[in-house]
């Protein structure tokens, strides 16, 4: 019988699995990988399948199994893996990085690979961020400049050891290895780099440690307010790596269901309702939760044996709004006090993925590190390409019936951020065999990304399609709940180039793939000085003081007044529920100014967790304008701000879902949806279920797909796809 096996197959130690299996039967036959799939040939397929199928290696997943009558050459004697093929790149299904597993953290304390931080195996281990192309075999990744020695191929070659053609199998004397360097780039002469790297991290320095995919800026609890000064990020909030599930709970309160996401394969960063204290305070100010993640590699498992504490800060090492810098010698102008680089090339740099637990599901804040690559199935007879938005960059690849997004990019506007985006879409392309019909984009003229639209329509004979920004959104979230042909939905965020040049961002939508149609939005607020009302949120209050005719108290001199009140009627407006939800926690007295994306709007979410409804925050819609300028009047003078934030909230959302679950009644549905970046606010989905339910329908949101606009390149990818 030959079988074709298709799934995650490929990186997962599939072939030795198969090999053993067939072997343990006494069966003839062979095994390879065919670029999209595993081929196997043995003369006892439906026998080899009962067995093999019973017990998968952890990290395979089968998504079929083609079966048809094959001859064995009578020449063949045993059961082996041979050459793979680059074969036929249909439904590739890419490997991605995974956390080390139990038994390679028992071989780094013992025995000959005892302290070496790049022991892997077929079950775990960088795949994804060492990769050239597929078939995933050693010569393909960052290891082929890693000979192995005599031992590490005897474990190779032996069909009972795990790393049995494991690629990446590799040990202190032929696989890669740290150095330690100093301020000034010089290396600092030491036996055990990482112990040294402990020491000087609990001295109090600030490191730099590179891992897979990319580098982590570190340092311990207690020196967080010199890394804010030394990073000059006053306010943001950092992640912290934490030893264990033990150690988390220290800093934070876990759900079992976030329990579950720390511990999960690809290790992402979780935000977790943090404990009342200075420590988790001055890592995430003003917020009720703090993100956290658990180890992933050998060299983080091995820093904590040396450390003695039981949680670092561990984030992203670039300048601000730029990508992670992958060169060590780009790193040295970070100006750290020590570094603890290694000599393995990072082939796809990926960030730490983000998420947030909504009940048992997950919102995608940043999908990236051991969660891309992935795909969704998405019927579609010919290839497309996508370059997302703006803020939160992902693009997509689409091919044969799938939608590949790529690994999180960053803020379209950073150096060195479009050329990035390009980088990662065209290795997704070459990966899948991509070439697209159509080319999608955002609807803004200024988007930094559109330049790369027009050079791959151009190379490959393609169209350019505009999408808007929150049709996108909506679309996002029709494919992360199955492909659904039509929806009607809030698109909730900071902002979105509309039809009609305003700044959209609080939606009612009736959507199909083709299009859409604008059932209500939010009162447009002039946005007084254009991009500098995002930063100077005073300037949101003024607007909703002049569009409510009163006098306005936010600072402003009289001189300064005068000259934004002549902005007014030339500035763009903007219905976006992000920007009233700054407002909102400017007038509440809970941030004054933007200094990080989202910050005003992260920072009101405490109030609306332990808020409830009142009087007095009641709205209106006129002609599909929902009023919400005379919520603010006098509100500075509540005395109880949580529920007046949750009031006015409560009562825009009440009219939007109202107009929402009309047009699903007149439609026969039975939901309505909920996407943008706004949606990542859990008090606020939670209000908009309640609402729904109010009207008998159904609130689906978010699973699989970014909420905000790290998802907006895969509802363009398929709006393109299926436009006319």
């Amino acid at each position: 019988m030959k079988i074709v096996i298709r799934g995650t197959v490929q990186g997962v130690g599939f072939r030795p699995a198969v090999y053993r299996t067939a072997v343990s039967l006494g069966l003839r036959g062979t095994v390879c990988n065919n670029g999209s799939n595993v081929t196997i040939e043995v003369d006892n397929g439906d026998a080899f399948l009962e067995a093999f199928l019973r017990d998968l290696p952890p990290l395979a997943r089968i998504e079929s199994v083609e079966k048809t009558p094959s001859d064995i050459d009578p020449s063949i004697k045993g059961f082996s893996i041979i050459e793979s093929d680059a074969g036929d790149m249909e439904g590739s299904s890419i490997p991605a990085d995974t956390a080390v597993c139990s038994r390679c953290l028992e071989d780094m304390r013992s025995g000959r690979r005892k302290g070496y931080p790049f022991t892997t195996c077929t079950d775990c281990g960088p795949r994804f961020t060492l990769l050239r192309s597929l078939p995933y075999d050693r010569g393909r990744t960052a290891m082929d400049s890693f000979p192995m020695c005599q031992t590490c191929g005897g474990e190779y070659a032996d069909p009972g050891d795990r790393r049995f053609h494991h690629q990446t199998v590799c040990c202190p004397r032929c696989g890669p290895g740290y150095r330690l360097l100093d301020k000034d780039g010089q290396e600092i002469q030491c036996d055990d780099p990482i112990g040294s790297f402990a020491e000087r991290l609990r001295k109090g320095d600030i490191g730099i440690a590179k891992s897979w995919g990319g580098m982590h800026i570190c340092c311990i609890l207690s020196r967080t307010a010199h890394l804010r000064e030394w990073y000059r990020r006053p306010n943001k909030p950092f992640a912290v790596m934490v030893r264990d599930i033990a150690s988390a709970k220290r800093y934070c309160e876990p759900t079992p269901e976030e329990e579950r996401m720390l511990l999960s394969p690809h290790r992402p960063i979780v935000l977790v309702r943090k404990k009342d204290s200075e420590v988790s305070e001055a890592l995430s100010p003003g917020l009720d939760n703090v993100g956290v993640f658990l180890p992933y590699t050998g060299m983080q498992h091995l820093l904590f044996d040396r450390l003695g504490e039981d949680a670092l800060i561990m984030t992203s090492a670039n300048v601000p709004g730029e990508p992670m810098v992958l060169d060590d010698r780009d790193i040295l102008g970070l100006g750290a006090d020590v570094y603890l680089l290694h000599d393995q090339e990072i082939v796809n740099r990926a960030d730490d993925s983000v998420l947030r637990a909504f009940g048992k599901d997950p919102f995608y804040i940043r999908k990236s590190r051991g969660a891309i690559p992935s795909y969704y199935e998405f019927p579609a007879e010919y290839d497309a390409v996508a370059v997302g938005a703006q803020e939160s960059l992902a693009g997509a690849v689409a091919s044969r019936g799938r939608i590949y997004p790529t690994q999180h990019i960053g803020n379209g506007e950073g150096i060195g951020v479009p050329e990035y985006l390009e980088e990662a879409v065209r290795f997704q392309m070459s990966l899948v065999d991509c070439e697209p019909q159509v080319i999608a984009e955002d609807l803004h003229p200024a988007y930094m990304n559109r330049p790369l639209a027009r050079r791959l329509a151009e190379e490959f004979g393609a169209e350019v399609v505009d999408i808007q920004h929150h049709h996108a959104h909506v679309v996002s979230l029709m494919v992360d709940r199955g492909n659904l042909e039509h929806l009607t939905a809030l698109a909730l965020d900071g902002t979105g180039h509309g039809d009609d040049g305003a700044a959209w961002g609080g939606e009612v939508m009736s959507c199909g793939y083709t299009g859409y149609e604008r059932l209500a939005h939010l009162e447009y607020i002039p946005l007084l000085g254009g991009q500098k009302a995002l930063s100077d949120i005073r300037r949101l209050r003024l607007a909703i003081d002049m569009l409510n005719g009163e006098e306005s108290d936010t600072g402003f001199s009289d001189s300064e007044t005068a000259v934004l009140s002549k902005l007014a009627g030339r500035s763009i407006g903007t219905s976006s529920l992000g920007r009233v939800l700054d407002a909102l926690s400017y007038s509440l007295g809970v941030c004054d100014r933007r200094t990080y994306d989202g910050e005003p709007a992260m920072k009101l979410e405490p109030l609306l967790a332990r808020g409830r409804l009142v009087d007095g925050f009641e709205t209106y819609t006129e002609n599909g304008i929902i009023r919400t300028a005379h919520l603010f009047s006098g509100i500075e003078k509540r005395p109880d701000k949580a529920n007046a934030a949750y009031s006015v909230v409560w009562n825009i959302l009440s009219e939007m879902v109202d107009s929402a679950s009309e047009r699903a009644d007149s439609d026969g549905e039975g939901c309505i949806g909920i996407t943008g970046g706004v949606s990542y606010d859990v008090p606020i989905v939670r209000m908009a279920k309640e609402l729904a339910e109010k009207h008998g329908k159904r609130l689906i949101w978010h699973t699989r797909v970014p909420n905000g606009d790290g998802g907006i390149s895969t509802g363009q990818v398929a709006a393109a796809l299926r436009r006319p």
